[in-house]
This record gives structure tokens, C-alpha cells and sequence, in this order.
């Protein structure tokens, strides 16, 4: 049987102790109590004996030169719940008990062990997260900072202002700030019985009387979107108020209140703390890696895509992202855009071919005339020349190509950040998607409903009249590739909450359902909601 070097440890310990021996090699400890204690609490922890062995078994947490760390290790652990973290995993309130009743050295080299996991267990929340993102959804391709935990140990011990070393664990962005701050109010606007009834109505437009305007009124002075009004009618003062509403949750804001407005309006503030605290735990994946003095940055359940200049949205355009489908969901990840295509032809992708195409081609040889049947060598066969029935989906050995065109599926221009899932952002013939509350209908591929703009936006910063030399590229109707001389860093990420320009919160549908996901994730590891119901 394997014995680790926790256990090794251990063992050395209880025999030195058995024989009466001062000290033990290699570690030259003194075997006392506490040592002994310590020893076999970690025996099951191979990298805390390991930092206890190599400082032979000095303790951390338990001694009253260690006060003002572990003081500030208590504030941090009792103040977890408001970063959205499991509390209950941390055993914070027993630890204080644990100090306040050990009696003997035995008991307390048990409770610095205990001091440490609970550390090791805070720092890993916030440095990484509290869940494993491919665990919860594997079209979450995200890479969480990497850090050593027992170096965070050491650095924390040398820390000349505990509270402030472990307030700095936390993302310094704005946003994350603000995020925790949106959860604070949540949680009271819940603790004083969420924002009131439910709106009892199919639609309500300007001009509406009853009962249900008046639940709809006073929902929307709740929610903070209208001052006091004691007005019984939908007049413009509503109006006003449910176009801001609107705005703040991605839908048009044409100032009625239709039947998928009255649903988001319905949500309770139970629902929207729990979108906060997700965007927290994502905010934690990402950590406060660059983003990019600028970069792209598209939110997929807020279907835009925005370019952003040292924190200032420069440019944002409508989107269409993948659809609700197996095989069609936009993955959320990182790359950094080389270089844009104009008037790019466009290569099926392989799934697509022979799940989509295929079965047209075995049934009429003249289907989908736009794409070209391409050999192995990128050379064009002539359709007569194959035998569309004698292949499978596994087997079929050509590729489906279209030629640039007007109605090329990837329009006049494609952006290019080359990665492994084949996602790219990319003009659409299909224009009419982009006026639509919820854009998921690709087959992954960020569709833009502004590309030319975007691509001169993107070329700007490398051309002095960005609009005329593209103009003169597209015009050839030949495809032609523009290398970018500042490369761009592209963020695919997904937040149904999110702080808004205005000072408040934006909201957006979980229109994948990978935030549910995430919150059960973070539910089964402790995470606790308010139990008022808004």
C-alpha cells in the first residue's frame, strides 16, 4: 500500500514519542504534543504536512503572536457570504468555539490543522472559484488562474496587513465591486418581501386602467425604475419607466408592457441575487486576468458584441449567437483576433456538412447549388462525378464550400481569432434575426448586424482612412485577408447579470441555461440564498 509522506510523518512521530526520543530525523521537530497532534491531523493532507514538516511543526494560527492574522482570517471567513461563497464550508463559527474550549496541546495542534484547511479552502474560493467550470457546462473553456496554495500560506504569514492581503484576493475590477454591492441591496430588498405581487396581466399599453396597473406601478417604484405615483392608469410616467426597465433587460424598449416584458418584471429578487452571485463566481474564473487595453467583448446571453478601449465600450453592434441546440451553443473562451477576411468564401464546417447537407446531396445531387464539392487537394468536382449515396456521415471524404458572394453566408467580411472550437465573427445575409429580443440562431459563429462598421473600427488604429481602403477590397468581389498589426484580444463570455453605464444592473435571459447550472453547482458546495422569497 502507498504510504504518503503525511503518513511517513505520522508514524515517525508515534514511535519517537513510544521511545522517548527528543527529536526524530529528517525533521530534527521536538516531539511534543502538539507536534504529534499536528503530525496526525495531516496525515491525510500531503501538501500541509509538507509545509508543517519543512517549518518543523511551528504553529501558524495557534499563538498569540499569530493573533492579528488569525483575527483577520475570522473577519474574512464571517464576511465570505457576502463574495457569494459556501460560509458553511469554512466552519468559521466552530473555530472560534474550537479556540475558546481547547485544553490541551493536543487539542490545539488539531485545531491548527484545521486553522490551515480553512485558509487553503478560502483562498482556493477566491482565487479560482468555487466550482470547476467544464464540471458544470464543457462548453465552458475557461482557464482559471493558477496560484499554489501553500505559497499563498507563506505569502500571508510574511502579509505586513493581514485584512488587507486577504481583501486583495478578491477580482479589483469594477464590476466586481459592483456586483457585490447589487447583492447587498438584493439581500434587504428580499429581507423587506422582494418587490410585491406578481403583475396579473397578458399585456398592459398606455392608456390601461385596474388593478393590474397599479401592481405594475408599484413593482416598477420597488424595482426603482418610477418614483412615487399614486396615478391608477398607465400614463406616460410608466411608460417611461417600463422603456428604462426595458433597456436595463434586453428587450425593445417600445414602452409596452407585453407579455415577455410582464414575465422579466415578474421575476422576483430571489432570482435576480442569484444571477449576481454567479456573475461573482464567474468573475472569480476569470480573476483579474488582462483583458486588453482593447479588446472584444461579447456577452452571449446580451447578444452584442462591443469593442472596448481602456475600459470605454468604443463600439457595440447587435448579435446573433448560437442557438438553444446540441452542437450549436456559442462556448465561452479566449482569443485574439490576427487578422479579418474580406469578402470571405465560406467552408462548411464539417458537422454541419454531414449532418445538414449530406442527407439533401443523397437525395437530390443538384441540393444547396450555392456550394461547390471540394476534393481533398481544395480542388472543385463536378457534382455528376460523385456518388452521393455510396457515403456516410462518417466516411464522406469531400467539403462544401460557397463562394464570396452577396448571399455568401459569412456576408462581406469575417473576423479571425483561430481556436479549436472553429467560432469566428462574421457578417449574415439573414438581417431580419437582428430585431429580435433573443438572437440564438447559429451554428455557434458570432453573426454581427454592423460588420463593416466594426471591421473599420478594428482597422482604424493601422489605417488612415480605414473606410475607402476596405471599400476597395470589397469591391474586387475577391477574397482578400487583412493582417491586424495590433492584435486583438475576443472575450466569448456569458453574464445575465452585469453592471450597467447608467450606475444600476443589467439583467438577461440564462438563455443556455448554464447559469442554472452554475448555481446548483454552487448550491451543492454551500453556497446559501436568503430563504424570503421576493
Amino acid at each position: 500500500m502507498h504510504v504518503t509522506l503525511a503518513q511517513r510523518a505520522a508514524r515517525q512521530f508515534f514511535a519517537a514519542a513510544v521511545l522517548g526520543l527528543a527529536a526524530f530525523s529528517p525533521a530534527c521537530a521536538e516531539v511534543t504534543p502538539f507536534s504529534q497532534s499536528l503530525a496526525f491531523a495531516t496525515a491525510e493532507r500531503e501538501d500541509i504536512a509538507a509545509f508543517y514538516l519543512a517549518r518543523n511543526y511551528a504553529p501558524v494560527w495557534t499563538t498569540a503572536e499569530a493573533a492579528p492574522r488569525r483575527a483577520a482570517l475570522f473577519a474574512a471567513l464571517f464576511a465570505a457570504g457576502d463574495h457569494g461563497l459556501p460560509v458553511s464550508q469554512y466552519d468559521a463559527d466552530k473555530l472560534v468555539r474550537a479556540f475558546r474550549t481547547a485544553e490541551t496541546e493536543g487539542d490545539r495542534g488539531r485545531l491548527e490543522f484545521r486553522m490551515t484547511q480553512a485558509f487553503l479552502a478560502y483562498v482556493r474560493d477566491m482565487k479560482m472559484g468555487v466550482v470547476v467550470p467544464a464540471k458544470v457546462d464543457p462548453l465552458i473553456k475557461i482557464e482559471r488562474p493558477d496560484y499554489n496554495a501553500l505559497d499563498q500560506l507563506t505569502a500571508y504569514l510574511v502579509a505586513p496587513k493581514p485584512a488587507e492581503w486577504l481583501r486583495d484576493l478578491a477580482p479589483t475590477g469594477p464590476e466586481y465591486a459592483r456586483l457585490m454591492a447589487a447583492k447587498i441591496a438584493l439581500e434587504q430588498q428580499l429581507a423587506q418581501g422582494g418587490w410585491g405581487p406578481a403583475v396579473q396581466a397578458g399585456r398592459l399599453e398606455p392608456g390601461a386602467v385596474g388593478e393590474a396597473v397599479v401592481t405594475l406601478r408599484n413593482r416598477l417604484i420597488a424595482m426603482g425604475y418610477l418614483g412615487r405615483s399614486v396615478s391608477g392608469s398607465y400614463d406616460k410616467s410608466i411608460q417611461t419607466a417600463v422603456q428604462r426597465f426595458q433597456i436595463d433587460h434586453g428587450l425593445v424598449a417600445d414602452g409596452i408592457a407585453s407579455e415577455g416584458t410582464i414575465e422579466q418584471i415578474n421575476l422576483g429578487a430571489d432570482a435576480r441575487l442569484q444571477s449576481v452571485m454567479v456573475a461573482l463566481e464567474r468573475m472569480r474564473w476569470i480573476g483579474d486576468a488582462p483583458r486588453g487595453a482593447r479588446h472584444v467583448w461579447v456577452n452571449l446571453p446580451d447578444f452584442t458584441a462591443k469593442i472596448v478601449d481602456h475600459g470605454k465600450v468604443t463600439f457595440s453592434t447587435r448579435a446573433v449567437v448560437g442557438a438553444d441546440e446540441e452542437d450549436r451553443r456559442t462556448p465561452e473562451f479566449s482569443d485574439v483576433m490576427d487578422y479579418f477576411v474580406v469578402n470571405p468564401s465560406w467552408s462548411v464546417p464539417r458537422s454541419i456538412t454531414v449532418k445538414e447537407y449530406l442527407p439533401l446531396l443523397q437525395r437530390n445531387s443538384n441540393a444547396v447549388r450555392h456550394l461547390n464539392v471540394i476534393d481533398g487537394n481544395g480542388r472543385v468536382v463536378p457534382r455528376g462525378a460523385v456518388n452521393f449515396a455510396a457515403y456516410t456521415a462518417r466516411n464522406f471524404p469531400f467539403a462544401l464550400r460557397q463562394a464570396p458572394s452577396d448571399g455568401n453566408a459569412l456576408g462581406k467580411v469575417k473576423f479571425m481569432f483561430p481556436n479549436p472550437y472553429n467560432i469566428y465573427l462574421h457578417d449574415t445575409p439573414s438581417k431580419d434575426l437582428f430585431s429580435r429580443d433573443v438572437r440564438a440562431f447559429s451554428h455557434g459563429c458570432i453573426r454581427l448586424a454592423d460588420p463593416v462598421d466594426f471591421a473599420h473600427e478594428i482597422f482604424g488604429v493601422q489605417s488612415d482612412d480605414p473606410e475607402a481602403e476596405f471599400d476597395r477590397l470589397l469591391v474586387t468581389g475577391e477574397e482578400s485577408a487583412v493582417t491586424l498589426t495590433e492584435k486583438v484580444p475576443v472575450h466569448l463570455v456569458y453574464f445575465t447579470a452585469w453592471p450597467g453605464t447608467r450606475g444600476g444592473m443589467t439583467y438577461r435571459r440564462d438563455v443556455y441555461g448554464r447559469d442554472a447550472a452554475i448555481w446548483n453547482a454552487l448550491v451543492a458546495a454551500g453556497v446559501a440564498l436568503p430563504g424570503v422569497q421576493g
